[in-house]
């Protein structure tokens, strides 16, 4: 066990060290990360920080709408992945752990792990993990087994998708973690694909709440990790846009959007034609529950006769 360990930190410590690793390799770039950045020893003994009860009961009443949001998505992934010895996490935005579904069984060898509700797993705490790697990168990982920076991590596996904002911001991150010795790496990509999809749906639930009052336009988009949708008021006017729609549409990453008329978004040359899809399909059925009325279906969908005479014309609908 003590070579295997010393083993770790050597490999860790040879790939932090080297300029070209890091260049090469993201994995390589997140030990560098926590080696120089985060001032960390990959051969640290001593287990998890975690916030105190007062910390933790303050930030989930801060996360209190993603949590609402994200509770009946996280028993659902549990129901798939529980069996097989694994526990569903949720963070907030800086890696804490706010909730946790796991076996009855399973409960106390998770907390040994570190892996429960106060749980500090930021990259800056624990050095390359699922959660930390995920939030500093804003992508969907796998860290499997010896991918941790920590040695005493080494025997988990763990897959993570982060989770934005109704604004684009990095509200959280999902991850399924297991510690069974004969979890394999394709397994371990079956269980990702299933985190990144219950993560984009808690996306498009949090954007909808948020935009309750505002019709929704979703965009045809075969990207499984990207929630394309973007919020429109009566006036034809853009109220918001989920992550994935504003890099589409080069708007601001995050924050409130500037007064952006509807149709100059979705009728830019270089933008995705789901977009235009979705606006002429819902155009299309308005029309036709009107039974071409379009002084009636211009009431349906909120904007003005006159506005979507233009709507129709620019989508060439007759």
């Amino acid at each position: 066990m003590v070579a295997k360990v010393s083993g770790h930190v050597d490999r860790v410590l040879k790939a932090a060290t080297d300029p070209r690793a890091a260049a090469q390799s993201r994995l390589a770039a997140s030990w560098r990360r926590s080696l120089d950045h985060h001032g960390l020893n990959p051969a640290k003994e001593s287990g998890v920080e975690r916030v105190s009860p007062e910390a933790l009961t303050e930030r989930r009443d801060r996360a209190e709408a993603m949590l609402r949001i994200a509770a009946p998505k996280l028993d659902a992934l549990y129901q798939l992945v529980g069996s097989s010895g694994c526990g569903v996490l949720l963070t907030d935005a800086e890696g804490v752990v706010l909730d946790l579904r796991a076996a009855d069984g399973d409960v106390a060898v998770f907390d040994t792990w570190g892996l429960t509700p106060g749980a500090d797993w930021s990259e800056a705490s624990e050095g390359t993990n699922g959660i930390g790697t995920c939030i500093a990168e804003s992508r969907r990982v796998i860290i499997h087994r010896e991918d941790h920076f920590h040695a005493r991590n080494t025997a988990m596996s763990c897959m993570d998708a982060p989770i934005f904002g109704p604004e684009g911001e990095l509200i959280g991150a999902l991850d399924v973690s297991s510690a069974r010795a004969d979890q394999t790496e394709a397994f371990n990509r079956l269980i990702a694909a299933m985190v990144a999809q219950t993560a984009r749906q808690i996306e498009v639930d949090s954007f909808r709440a948020a935009f309750c009052g505002a019709r929704i336009i979703v965009a045809d988009n075969d990207d499984s990790e990207a929630a394309m949708l973007v919020a429109v008021d009566r006036d034809d006017l853009v109220l918001g846009a989920t992550r994935g729609a504003r890099k589409a549409f080069g708007l601001t990453s995050n924050g409130p959007i500037s007064s952006l008329p509807a149709s100059d978004l979705f009728g830019r040359d270089d933008g995705p034609t789901g977009f235009e899809k979705a606006e002429r399909a819902a155009v299309i059925r308005a029309l036709s529950r009107a039974h071409g009325n379009v002084s009636e279906a211009a009431r349906s969908l909120g904007v003005g006769r006159a506005t979507l005479y233009r709507r129709m014309k620019r989508l060439g609908i007759t």
